[in-house]
């Protein structure tokens, strides 16, 4: 017997029939002598309806409101699956954010959470009842309902199946996996068996979709096991495999590099002359700090004489004019001659736990972009990646490009 945490995502949920899917997969793994407990998004398109009810009526609303109403799509959710699956002959209840409680800090909107109690839950398990549980939601130290950002039901997932000790968490979505690059600039993308936490965390910060960065981060953490799988390419009872997301030991032949990620929601933000001296980035990046922009990329150019240096760096596409007022506010205290600003790049980076012991990673990278003259505008790396900013309109070219150069497009 094993304990199952499965996350079903919006698409999967989508209408009664991908409902009655998703419950049959549950009614499978529970007709497997295993424990299961479900974790839902609301239906597809849902959210995005609550939230435009929201801004309709106020463009400046009370997060606190703005949370009770957009947490309601799971509530629907939740209880439809367990419908479903008591349809199916499965005891089934279902759970909302406070009735558990999956207990949040009071950052309404952005919630992170602190504990989740698992005493109720647990009692249902064992007498095999299925936990329907809405996901993206909690409950604050204030007793208001929270949510937990886009995104934000994979995170309760993972943290489900940490509170309750599960040995895996199956996040269901409408691909069949994690694959080397997007499949739909790349054909030969090939879905890996297996990914280390490290590897996915990077790809889903850099930008690959599949899974939450913040729910990437929590598994790490928490070594919960993570397989992702398609709603609807496996039958139910099919033990077509998925990805797993795993420890690095259990990945027995790592690649050099394991896959090529791509983020289009960037801006380039270039502060020119400002003063060389000691505290003049914390002048610039301490003010965006606090107007919540998240500052990525950064180089910084000296002049000659090292009087003045060009700050450069790059923020969320959705934060540029929030950016340029924050440094036109500032612009008197930290004098700079202009700002330039450029929305029209984006982000390539190549990942891949296998760059800690190889060498000559980057020049691959710089020599196949030159070749087909791809300019590259800023640099940044870590232990096992290497991003760069390039105009957009070479997006495909260099995805392409990069997949083919590291080996990627093999069998």
């Amino acid at each position: 017997m094993a304990r199952i945490v499965q996350k079903f995502g919006g698409t999967s949920v989508g209408n009664l029939d991908r409902i009655r899917n998703a419950a049959r997969k549950t009614a499978a793994e529970v007709t497997a002598n295993h424990q299961v407990a479900v974790v839902v998004s609301a239906m597809a398109g849902e959210t995005n309806r609550l939230v435009r009810l929201c801004t309709d009526l106020s463009r400046i609303h009370d997060a606190r409101e703005y949370d009770t109403v957009v947490a309601s799509g799971e509530q629907v959710t939740a209880g439809l699956m367990a419908i479903a699956l008591q349809d199916l002959g499965i005891a089934a209840r279902s759970w909302l954010g406070w009735q558990i409680p999956v207990e949040t800090d009071d950052v309404h909107a952005k919630a992170r959470i602190l504990e989740i109690q698992t005493a109720e839950l647990d009692r249902r398990l064992n007498n095999r009842e299925v936990a329907v549980v809405t996901g993206f939601q909690g409950v604050s130290t204030r007793q208001r309902i929270t949510t937990m950002g886009r995104g934000g039901s994979d995170t309760s997932a993972v943290a489900l199946a940490a509170a309750l000790n599960a040995d895996r968490c199956d996040i269901y979505t409408d691909v069949d996996g994690v694959y080397t690059t997007d499949p739909n600039i790349v054909a030969q993308a090939r879905r890996l068996n297996r990914i280390t936490y490290e590897e996915m965390l990077e790809m889903a910060s850099q930008g690959a979709k599949v899974l939450q960065t913040r729910s990437v981060e929590l598994a790490m953490k928490h070594r919960v096991r993570l397989q992702v799988l398609s709603s609807f390419a496996n039958p139910v009872g099919s033990d077509l495999p998925g990805t797993l997301v795993v420890d690095e030991e259990e990945v027995l032949e790592q690649e050099v590099v394991s896959g090529i990620a791509y983020s289009r929601d960037e801006a380039k933000v270039t502060v020119i002359r400002v003063a060389d001296q000691p505290g003049v980035a914390a002048a610039i990046f301490g003010p965006l700090a606090d107007a919540a922009v998240n500052v990525d990329m950064i180089v910084q150019n000296i002049a000659e004489d090292g009087s003045v240096t060009d700050i450069t760096f790059t923020v969320p596409r959705s934060d540029l004019h929030r950016t340029r007022q924050v440094l036109e506010q500032i612009r008197n205290q930290t004098p700079y001659e202009r700002l330039i600003t450029d929305a029209n790049v984006v982000k390539i980076s190549v990942i891949g736990v296998g760059m800690r012991s190889h060498a000559g990673v980057a020049k691959r990278m710089f020599q196949a972009l030159a070749e087909r003259g791809i300019n590259i505008q800023v640099i940044s790396t870590s232990e096992i990646k290497i991003s760069v900013l390039i105009p957009e309109e070479y997006t495909e070219l260099a995805v392409r490009a990069l997949h083919a150069a590291y080996g990627l497009d093999r069998p």
